[in-house]
């Protein structure tokens, strides 16, 4: 559901084509054409630039990352053995790329998840208790204005917690890969999930609650 909501699924980016243009331009690609090469970067940078944007909110930081991509995608074509689609073999390139960037750009300081966690009282009950709210999965994947919302939380997390999210919840990576991608056990992977849901969650109580009054 929250990859509906937040109008992210890894095979959603970078469909523009059907299977048969994607074979015969992936052809070309393969027989070095200079003009396939420029209609890939035409018809796949918008969507995967959306996807990087995720991780790397600073434009110069996805730009970067956006043409890192493209070039491990023109020096990795002939390897691409056409086990998935075009679109999310690029994606996934996409993805990667962004958390190479995130390894290697200078670290900056991140606001404590402590303070984006509900807090509880000594007896155990919610300390600002929020109003319910509910949306129907229905309604999620159609509700422009919530996965906006939606998005818009996400960013606020901090970097190390929204990379997990995204690649768990969003890309629907496995605990497993998650983990060797960022390099970490997977049971801090887990903790920073849990940590990254439960944060997520009282931003959108702390919007979504008011509408459901």
């Amino acid at each position: 559901m929250l990859a509906d909501m937040a109008e992210s699924s890894p095979t959603a980016a970078g469909t523009p084509g059907s299977a048969t243009d994607e074979a015969g331009l992936l052809a070309r690609l393969r027989a070095g054409d200079d003009a396939a090469y420029e209609e890939l970067v035409v018809r796949y940078a918008p969507q995967l630039l959306t996807v990087i944007r995720r991780y790397l909110p600073e434009e110069h930081d996805a730009q970067d990352a956006l043409q890192e991509a493209f070039l491990s995608v023109f020096k990795a074509i002939e390897r691409f053995q056409g086990d998935s689609s075009l679109a999310t073999w690029l994606h996934r390139i996409a993805v990667n790329s962004a958390l190479m960037r995130l390894r290697t750009r200078r670290r900056r300081p991140e606001k404590a998840i402590e303070d984006l966690l509900p807090r509880f009282a000594e007896d155990g009950h919610r300390a600002d208790p929020r109003a319910v709210w509910s949306i129907r999965p229905d309604e999620a994947s159609v509700n422009r204005e919530l996965r906006q919302m939606v998005r818009a939380a996400i960013d606020e997390l901090p970097e190390s917690y929204r990379t997990i999210l995204l690649l768990r919840d969003i890309e629907e990576r496995t605990t497993e890969e998650t983990a060797d991608l960022l390099k970490l056990s997977p049971a801090n992977v887990k903790t920073r999930l849990h940590r990254a849901r439960q944060a997520l969650r009282e931003l959108l109580d702390s919007r979504l609650g008011e509408t459901a009054r």
